[in-house]
């Protein structure tokens, strides 16, 4: 069963009980009753009367659907939080207002009834108006739950008349600082449902739990209007309905209290979300008043001054990611499948942890954390500066009345980076019974708070130096993803470093999604507002990215060390439990043997055997063995994979290794057959060798392939090589000889570059031999040579896939890998991938298809990168990191990336840890390199290769 089953049961399971409790409820009127007004989401959605203040389609009446932007519905005008950085101003008050009309009726049933309405977020500044009076004070604040009751201004009879007018910007200097001025877009309009609201007279207006993990129950239940003979009780409610407990409130002026202890409980955490409900009824006799139930869990957090985070007595590090709530044609508009699907990602990629930056997020969002399991940072705005005292106590009280009892939330955030108002920070335990931590999300040090420095954006180095010191460290910001800097790059000397420190509790990576805006002003752009918001680890449709794998790979609970199988490999491999909660045992596992395919075969994997068993005995935080019975053919195998499933039949992670040596991958793919005698040409500057239609031309100046050539079709345009793309030479000598079955033509060079060693065997296949010394630090080193980009249809390669990699994010899986040439770089439109361009690891053969035709090479030594055209990791005031020459490189070392931080704070790359040094090298570095500028042909009994019959570009 897997994650989504499990919602799922979760939800069927809620939706029964609620059921029941509706069916009996409403026979005596004890519910409290809902009447959307609006749509619920993005995808269903209420139309009203609009008239739009400024921009496009002001000044006249028209029509809105609500909940949404009315930037996405066409009106106003497109505004970034960083405007007055971009035009020297922001928008102003007065510029942009919508005027919402909507008319409803009530139904009869709610005669005797309390009526509320009530906004889930309204962007900004929100006057309310039923019937031609004001429903209340004008609400400041967009991310937050507010509410009025309009029980006196309805009429119960015909219709009813809701005005709404919302500033995009506040009269409120400090909600434009802390909300409006932010590192995001900036909408307008009621993005989150509206709704009328029904309850009796004597009713339950919101409650706050506290279940401890050692089974010790406390509950106040805020309440109005209660007679004194009016009686109260609480049930909880385990998952399979059954009811465990039933207590009887006692009573202080408006609030009712609870306490009970019920016997070891399933206890929640991120690995074992386990709910239970709790139903409270108020009642008089037999006679229900009123009836609210909610879903809670018995968990206890604390903070151990100088050690670490602990939930239920054991110590916890955050893998986390910063999410802001986000779809692209419909802003911050979602809905439940957004929000399920962005928790599903999160945990296929190991991930344990979420910061909801910088905003509350929608109420769905936090119920599928409960459900599948994360720990939440549930955040007040404040980006880098703060709300007033006066309105952020109001906010402060919103947020924690609507989300006070999900047990994913650990942690308060008093706002994000210098946004932090210390007069608020106690106003959480006002509402939240029990007590959560609060914490300050900033980026100065010095500015921890309850024992934990959070600070944003430390180098490796940096931190630590952090660690050394008495406070836990927990960057709730680190690694900024913009383009393909950041992410998991330098992710696992971070990770390995918070791991195994006293003081560190992981972190959160910045950010999830690029925030890409498909933009009704512009139709089909997709905005990423210049190098502002393309910051995610997906794309803005959660297009996976690069760093989505290694992520997988890094935070793996289940941690293997092998990196290549060795020689006296008995089926026994090391195991690290990295799960706080769950033993091996609870795990599965399943290996399977394979046979990769030769180059230009259709299939590309075959499993040859496969075989399945339980985990061992291995407890959080020890290590053991896998014990996997493998049949005495095994080696005859090309690699062995080995998948680890959670006790729901969810894959956890992946490993591939090889099995066949690189030299048996050479001798299964080159045919070595005489086809032909090889023909000899030479004039004062060249020479050119042909056989089976292939002919390669040298250059005698450089012992360059200056031109390829064929009888088939047109040239082929690789040529230009090998350079070295680091280092200087100078020719020596030159010359060429017939060896058995094969001519060499040999260059030996001055300088780092010794020789390159051109054979010509009969069969067509060309070997290039070269060796190359560098002494010092560098970049990359390796060779180059010239290709069109614009020629290349697409590459099918075994060996690591399906993403680019970099120095400092080397993971990826083994296998056959194929995609097609789409011109893309990461945080850039149109977002196809995997991206095109880049460094791919370990190759041990790679397919290139033309527009002239196919061409293949094989390496017939281990640990071969290739790199594809020109692409870089971080756009910004200058492209990093630097590229090798040349269009087409076969490289042994490659550079690392930084980020857009690490760039921007005049920190270097090799800042970010060991990975992220540069390459010393310092030993002479041979490598062969096997080419084939043709197709074989399709039996695989026939040895020849022949040419491709293709349309081809010609001259």
């Amino acid at each position: 069963m897997d994650n989504i089953q499990k919602y799922i049961i979760a939800c069927l399971i809620v939706s029964t009980q609620a059921f029941a409790s509706t069916i009996f409820a409403q026979t005596v009127n004890a519910l409290t009753e809902i009447q959307y007004l609006s749509g619920r989401d993005n995808r269903s959605s209420t139309t009203w009367d609009f008239w739009c203040t400024g921009g496009r389609n002001s000044g006249k009446w028209t029509k809105i659907i609500v909940p949404s932007h009315w930037e996405q519905q066409g009106f106003g005008e497109y505004n970034y939080g960083r405007d007055y950085v971009t035009y020297g101003k922001n928008f102003k008050f007065e510029e942009e207002k919508g005027i919402y009309r909507h008319t409803f009726t009530v139904p009869k049933t709610w005669k005797n009834k309390l009526i509320s309405i009530v906004f889930e977020g309204s962007m900004t500044d929100t006057e309310v108006k039923i019937n031609g009076k004001l429903a209340g004070p004008i609400h400041q604040g967009s991310f937050y739950r507010f509410s009025y009751d309009i029980t006196d201004k309805l009429k119960p009879s015909g219709n009813n008349i809701l005005e709404v007018t919302v500033s995009k910007m506040s009269t409120d200097k400090s909600v434009n600082n802390a909300e409006r001025l932010a590192d995001y877009w900036i909408f307008g309009g009621i993005f989150r449902p509206v709704y009328l609201q029904a309850v009796p007279r004597e009713h339950i207006e919101w409650t706050s739990i506290d279940a401890k993990a050692d089974g010790t129950f406390a509950m106040r239940a805020y309440v109005n209007n209660l007679d004194a003979n009016t009686n109260a009780t609480a049930e909880i409610i385990d998952k399979r309905g059954k009811i465990l407990t039933t207590v009887t409130a006692t009573r202080t002026d408006s609030t009712l209290h609870f306490k009970d202890k019920i016997s070891n409980p399933l206890c929640w955490t991120a690995e074992t979300p386990n709910l239970y409900t709790i139903r409270v009824t108020l009642q008089k006799g037999s006679r229900m008043i009123h009836q609210v139930t909610d879903k809670f869990g018995f968990r206890t957090i604390a903070i151990r001054s100088g050690d670490g985070i602990y939930v239920n007595d054991v110590k916890i590090k955050m893998k986390g990611v910063n999410r802001h709530v986000w779809w692209p044609e419909t802003g911050r508009t979602i809905n439940r499948n957004i929000d399920l699907n962005d928790v599903l990602l999160m945990k296929e990629m190991n991930m344990n942890a979420v910061r909801c930056s910088h905003y509350p997020p929608d109420k769905s969002f936090l119920r599928i954390c409960d459900s599948l399991g994360l720990y939440v940072i549930d955040e007040l705005a404040g980006w880098q500066k703060a709300y007033s005292t006066e309105t952020g106590l109001k906010l402060v009280k919103e947020m924690v009345i609507r989300d006070v009892n999900h047990p994913s939330i650990i942690f308060w955030s008093n706002g994000n980076e210098g946004g932090h108002n210390k007069e608020l920070d106690d106003d959480y335990h006002l509402y939240d019974l029990s007590k959560r931590p609060v914490i300050h999300a900033h980026h100065r040090p010095g500015n921890h708070f309850n024992g934990i420095d959070c600070n944003h954006y430390e180098d490796y180095y940096s931190t630590k130096k952090i660690l050394n010191d008495s406070l836990i460290y927990m960057p709730t910001e680190f690694l900024h993803a913009q383009d393909d800097g950041g992410g998991a790059a330098a992710l696992e000397d971070f990770w390995e470093l918070h791991w195994q420190e006293k003081r560190g509790a992981g972190g959160f990576l910045w950010a999830l999604v690029d925030e890409g805006l498909v933009r009704t002003d512009f139709p089909g752009v997709v905005d990423v507002n210049g190098v502002n918001a393309p910051d995610g680890i997906l794309g803005p449709h959660r297009q996976k990215e690069g760093s989505f794998y290694a992520i997988r790979q890094i935070y793996s609970p289940v941690k293997i060390s092998m990196k290549s199988i060795p020689d006296n490999f008995n089926g026994q491999i090391q195991l690290e439990n990295r799960f706080h909660f769950t033993s091996l045992d609870q795990c599965s596992f399943k290996w399977s043997l394979l046979k990769f395919s030769k180059p230009f075969q259709t299939t590309k994997v075959d499993t040859i055997n496969t075989g399945a068993l339980r985990g061992p005995s291995i407890l959080p935080l020890h290590s053991g063995q896998l014990n996997i019975s493998l049949p005495l053919t095994w080696k005859d195998a090309d690699a062995l994979r080995l998948v680890a499933y959670d006790d729901t039949g969810t894959s956890i992670c992946e490993w591939t290794w090889t099995v066949s040596r690189e030299q048996k991958i050479v001798d299964k793919i080159i045919n070595k057959d005489s086809v032909s005698s090889i023909a000899i040409t030479e004039s004062d500057s060249t020479l050119a060798l042909k056989a089976n239609g292939i002919t390669i031309v040298l250059s005698k100046r450089n012992g360059q392939l200056i031109q390829l050539e064929n009888d088939f079709s047109a040239k082929l345009s690789f040529a230009n090589g090998p350079i070295l793309t680091t280092g200087i030479n100078t020719l020596k000598h030159f010359k060429h000889y017939s060896t058995h079955g094969a001519h060499v033509a040999e260059a030996s060079f001055d300088g780092n570059l010794k020789y390159c060693r051109w054979k010509m065997t009969t069969s067509g296949w060309v070997e290039l031999e070269y060796e190359y010394h560098l002494q010092g630090t560098y970049p990359f080193a390796g060779i180059s040579f010239n290709y069109p980009e614009n020629f290349i249809l697409g590459v099918k390669w075994l060996g690591k896939g399906p993403y680019r990699v970099w120095k400092n994010r080397m993971h990826g899986t083994l296998g056959i890998w194929e995609k097609r040439n789409n011109g893309t770089h990461t945080g850039s439109a149109p977002w196809l991938y995997p991206e095109f361009k880049g460094y791919h690891a370990d190759v041990q053969w790679m397919e290139f298809n033309t527009v002239e035709g196919k061409f293949l090479v094989v390496a017939k030594e281990k640990n071969l990168t290739v790199r594809l055209f020109d692409f870089y990791a971080l756009s910004g005031k200058r492209m990093h990191p630097a590229l090798p020459p040349g269009d087409i490189s076969f490289l042994d070392y490659i550079p690392p990336t930084g980020t857009k931080l690490a760039l921007n704070i005049n920190t270097n790359t090799k800042n970010l840890g060991p990975n992220s040094e540069q390459n010393v090298i310092d030993a002479p570095i041979k490598r062969s390199l096997y080419f084939f500028f043709g197709l074989p042909k399709s039996n695989d009994s026939e040895k020849q290769f022949t040419m491709p019959s293709v349309n081809v570009l010609t001259d």
